[in-house]
């Protein structure tokens, strides 16, 4: 198992030692950090579907407004 020091402000240590006063703070960090990563890989999953969808977007012809609002109507259907 690895040690990691980190550097916080004052403030958010004494709240962090008060919002987990009695549990295992090694143990809160280490899921915390995993939150973190989850939160991450998230984001980059999400910008990468955004790239994937715009990029898809410019290989189709335009689309005029009536056009846009027909198929929008057909596919609620």
């Amino acid at each position: 198992m690895a040690t990691v020091n980190f550097s916080v402000p004052d403030d958010v240590k004494e709240a962090f030692n008060i919002a987990y006063q009695g549990q295992n703070k090694s143990a809160v960090i280490a899921e915390l950090m995993r939150e973190a990563v989850e939160r991450a890989e998230r984001k980059q999953r999400h910008h990468q579907a955004v790239a994937n969808i715009l990029a898809m977007r410019e290989q189709l012809p335009p689309m005029s407004d009536a056009e846009f609002k027909a198929a929008r109507e057909e596919f609620r259907q």
